[in-house]
């Protein structure tokens, strides 16, 4: 039985005693009443609300080792991904000194002022480079290790990358810090790609929803922590810099150490390893119960379905529009600028007239932002949709955005100005957090048939990671050249994002994989017929080339696996 549904006293009563976030008027849910500017499905039974009503059978799906799962899981890959967005923040003064004295040193000259800005925003930005090789080798990787060895052996990345960017001021090498971000990158890309993969399999179809919105909130959380650690009286200082490196080893430790006492994902034992009385216990371990049959006879089902790769993917045109859609939804999510306050929060935040000594307790409020709008964002996504979030999300954006350009611009002609500006930053994340921040991916998994999906979110992994590239590669030189006028480029990207989003997307809440096709239907100019026609004929020659290759490699005494 769940440990969350016996702590719940095993009819959660407690929950009635909670703020209702659909009842807003009276603040509680309580006795027969119910609010009609709620939700419909809002009103209490047994005294208790209905909405956290609807929770209670979800809180016997979650099991112990399920819980251990997913928490050593983001632990070791989501928080580090968000620890290394914002870890070079704090200490942006120090490293860039560390520069100029290891450049003087070798060539006895300091760096220019063009070369340091140059080599500071590949610093930034080279971790996205390692990201896409990690997301593009990862396939091939769970394929022949599995889920859980994937993320076991991802962590060498880990621990390699935090020995080198924790020694390179001893060793006087900037180059070993250059070389850890891509390595740690690679990390990034791997983890990110493997752990959704791990999480799903091994969950309830009833929590899968919720279980992936603990990767996003500890992406959250690992920003707050690379915040908070990069305080002046902890690590962001002179002397103490590269520990916030060296602590990368302890995510890492922690998951090396108790991911190997849980089980494999059930449908890797199955569908590869074949092996039919490791998976019955891997689901029974991870489910908490022990009839598991339909979820083997499921997995099951899934043995004959034939990937497709990218360039099959690409030609089909029953799908053209959900591709065109997926990429501009995966380019905005990285271009609209969020990590471009990730990455300068310092100096975004210097612009706007903070002390410098303010600074770093001012960035910790904007993780803590991000982390509350994330929770809220995963509690509302299934209840308004998918379409007003994003549209929403980034129709806010280009609000907060203008106005943080005009207090910028104005900061020195009133005292309030700037913290009009703090304001409208957390504004921004807050906006991305309710839509942008997590339904692209969302979006990623509804458009597309299962055998279409590993190639669709490779193109959208391969998207996103070189859109988070040229944000932190370009931003400076962006700021540099427009000054205060530089979010403007963030702000019509959201524009152009929110309106094309308008005019494209359908809504795809409680919606089927015909239904969304259907209404892409007329701007793909094909029939639901004819995209069913073409989704076989799609899968028949994925299959028939799998055959091919299977027959080849046998010749060989080898049999290979790819996507293209």
């Amino acid at each position: 039985m769940s440990p969350l549904w016996l702590l719940c006293g095993g009819e959660a009563r407690w929950l009635c005693t909670l703020p209702c976030p659909w009842f807003p008027a009276s603040g509680r849910c309580g006795g027969s009443v119910w609010n009609p500017l709620a939700a419909p499905t809002h009103r209490t039974r047994s005294g208790t609300c209905c909405c956290f009503q609807e929770l209670r059978p979800l809180l016997r799906d979650w099991s112990g080792k399920l819980i251990i799962a997913s928490l050593a899981g983001a632990f070791g890959s989501s928080f580090l991904y968000g620890y290394n967005l914002s870890v070079v923040n704090a200490p942006t003064v120090y490293i860039k000194r560390f520069y100029n004295e290891s450049w003087e040193r070798r060539y006895g000259h300091i760096i220019n002022g063009g070369t340091l800005t140059l080599l500071w925003s590949i610093t930034v930005s080279i971790f996205s480079i390692g990201g896409l090789v990690g997301a593009i080798i990862t396939t091939p990787i769970v394929k022949f290790l599995g889920r859980k060895h994937t993320l076991l052996i991802n962590n060498v990345f880990a621990v390699v990358a935090a020995l080198l960017m924790a020694l390179c001021q001893l060793a006087g090498s900037f180059e070993m810090l250059l070389l850890g971000r891509i390595v740690m990158g690679i990390h990034a890309g791997v983890s990110l790609s493997a752990l959704p993969i791990y999480l799903s399999e091994i969950s309830p179809k009833e929590i899968r929803g919720s279980l992936g919105q603990v990767t996003a909130i500890f992406i959250c959380i690992g920003v707050f922590t690379a915040q908070l650690l990069g305080l002046p009286e902890i690590f962001g200082n002179e002397f103490r810099w590269p520990c916030l490196f060296g602590v990368i080893v302890v995510p890492s430790l922690i998951q090396v150490v108790i991911l190997p006492f849980l089980p494999e994902s059930p449908h890797y034992l199955l569908l590869e390893k074949k092996d039919t009385s490791g998976a019955e216990k891997a689901f029974q371990a991870f489910l908490g119960k022990d009839d598991v049959s339909r979820e083997l006879e499921e997995s099951k089902a899934q043995e004959n379905i034939k990937l497709v790769s990218v360039l099959q993917l690409l030609r089909n045109r029953s799908v053209c529009w959900q591709i065109i859609t997926v990429i501009i939804t995966m380019a905005c999510y990285q271009l609209c600028g969020l990590n471009a306050i990730w990455y300068y929060t310092n100096s975004i935040f210097s612009e706007a007239g903070i002390s410098h000594k303010l600074i770093p307790y001012v960035t910790l409020s904007t993780s803590t932002v991000e982390i509350l709008s994330a929770v809220s964002s995963g509690l509302a996504v299934e209840r308004l949709g998918r379409r007003p979030l994003l549209i929403g999300g980034f129709g806010l954006m280009v609000l907060f955005f203008a106005i943080l350009t005009v207090s910028l611009t104005l900061q020195n002609h009133a005292y309030w100005l700037p913290y009009l500006s703090i304001f409208c930053i957390l504004a921004i994340i807050a906006s991305f957090c309710i839509g942008p921040g997590g339904i692209p991916f969302v979006l990623t998994g509804e458009f597309f048939q299962p055998s279409q999906k590993p190639a669709a979110f490779l193109i959208a992994g391969t998207v996103n990671w070189l859109s988070n590239f040229s944000v932190g590669l370009l931003f400076p030189f962006i700021q540099a050249g427009l000054q205060t006028f530089c979010f403007l480029v963030f702000a019509v990207v959201c524009l152009a994002g929110a309106t094309y989003l308008f005019f494209v997307l359908p809504e795809t809440k409680n919606k089927t994989i015909n239904e969304i096709s259907q209404a892409f239907a007329k701007r793909n100019k094909v029939t639901l017929e004819g995209q069913k026609m073409s989704q076989i004929s799609s899968e028949t020659k994925s299959s028939e080339e799998q055959e091919h290759n299977f027959s080849s490699t046998l010749e060989n005494g080898e049999t290979k696996n790819r996507i293209i």
